[in-house]
């Protein structure tokens, strides 16, 4: 009995169907070969139309939808909400990406970008506080800061110590000179707080290496001290040296007699000269009218200064006077004879430099160079020279 042959249509429509499933499977293939090609071009293509030196802030809270609408917003057009979405889950950034501030550019690719924010790499700000500042510069300085975030102007000195967790302390001299990184969403007392922390670690490792003695009572006065030399010298090698002459002075009951301690007592009436009235009004910080140290730190004093307090040098100095001539040096004497000399060398150089003009504080030849040192007061030059000047 013979085999029935299948029906010649029926073969027929198998090899169409055949051709058509193999047809749309290489369209399918073609298809996902083109897809997968503009999904690795988009992930390592740059998002050209970005800006230089743009930035991405990154909110708590922000869903991903949120961040991919800002950075369209930023410029970013290439890549499909589906292709972002595929590129951070293959990531492992669609649920990791971290508040911050990030960094944009034309040449930032897609994935390097997901990568950033899933991993915190946001950008760092830098600020500064200088050798040498009181809290009211301290102050005006955060408050220009950016993008830090300003709360300061809430709070008076006594509510930003409480903040700190250090109630009823004086700012001055509490914040050590130092650059701090900050990041978008920071506040001021935020910054604050990590330099007042900085600070007593540069004061305690001070004090527990201090030298033997040493003619201060405790820490806090150590930071007092490193204060007033922090506004004596601009020079390095100086602070030790004008340390002990302090310490010197202490040990032997002579009042300090610096003038920066006067000028902070002035507070804003201060005009850039020290006058013999000034020398002579008394305040809590005058240490011409005052025996032993002020009540609190008058500056903000850096690491080396505060080194220099509890670490003073031997010698005999018990006076020191600008040189004058632009270095921001100072001579040192032993005795107030020598010292005379020294200032009437001062006044002469000054002379011979700008004239017979006053050579007293706030109008002398180291200032006038540019220098660090402070001049001989009117009541010094006076001494010195046997001259009369401003009677005030």
């Amino acid at each position: 009995m013979t085999e029935t042959a299948t029906p010649r249509p029926r073969r027929r429509f198998l090899k169409i169907l055949l051709a058509g499933l193999v047809l749309v499977a290489l369209v399918a293939a073609v298809a996902a070969f083109v897809l997968h090609a503009r999904y690795a071009r988009f992930a390592d293509a740059p998002l050209s139309g970005l800006a230089d030196g743009g930035t991405l802030v990154v909110a708590r809270g922000d869903s991903f939808a949120r961040v991919l609408g800002r950075l369209r917003d930023a410029g970013a057009v290439e890549g499909h909400a589906l292709e972002w979405r595929l590129l951070a889950r293959e990531l492992g950034a669609d649920a990791r990406i971290q508040v911050g501030e990030y960094p944009l550019g034309p040449t930032t690719t897609p994935r390097e970008l997901l990568v950033r924010m899933r991993d915190g790499k946001v950008v760092h700000h830098r600020f500064t506080i200088v050798e040498g500042w009181n809290i009211r510069e301290l102050r005006a300085a955060l408050g220009r800061a950016t993008p830090l975030v300003q709360t300061l102007q809430e709070l008076d000195d006594a509510a930003l110590m409480e903040a700190l967790g250090k109630a009823g302390v004086h700012p001055e001299g509490r914040f050590l000179p130092e650059t701090y990184l900050y990041t978008t969403g920071d506040s001021d007392v935020d910054l604050l707080r990590r330099a007042n922390g900085a600070l007593e670690t540069a004061l305690d490792r001070a004090w527990e290496s201090r030298a033997d003695g040493l003619e201060l009572e405790d820490r806090e006065q150590a930071l007092v001290l490193a204060s007033i030399i922090e506004k004596e010298t601009g020079i390095a090698e100086e602070r030790p040296a004008i340390s002990g002459v302090f310490n010197r002075r202490l040990k032997v009951g002579m009042r300090l007699q610096t003038d920066p301690t006067v000028i902070y007592g002035m507070g804003t009436a201060y005009d850039g000269n020290i006058r013999r009235r000034d020398l002579q009004t008394d305040t809590p910080y005058n240490t011409y009218t005052r025996d032993g140290l002020p009540p609190t730190p008058i500056a903000m004093a850096g690491a080396a200064a505060i080194e220099a307090a509890t670490h003073p040098a031997d010698g005999d100095a018990l006076y020191f006077v600008a040189v004058g001539d632009g270095s921001g040096r100072h001579v040192f004497s032993p005795t107030y004879a020598a010292h005379n000399v020294a200032v009437r060398e001062y006044v002469r150089r000054y002379r011979s430099k700008f004239g017979s003009g006053n050579a007293s504080s706030g109008q002398s030849a180291e200032s006038a160079a540019g220098g660090d040192a402070a001049p001989p007061n009117e009541v010094e030059v006076e001494a010195a020279t046997g001259e009369t000047g401003d009677a005030e």
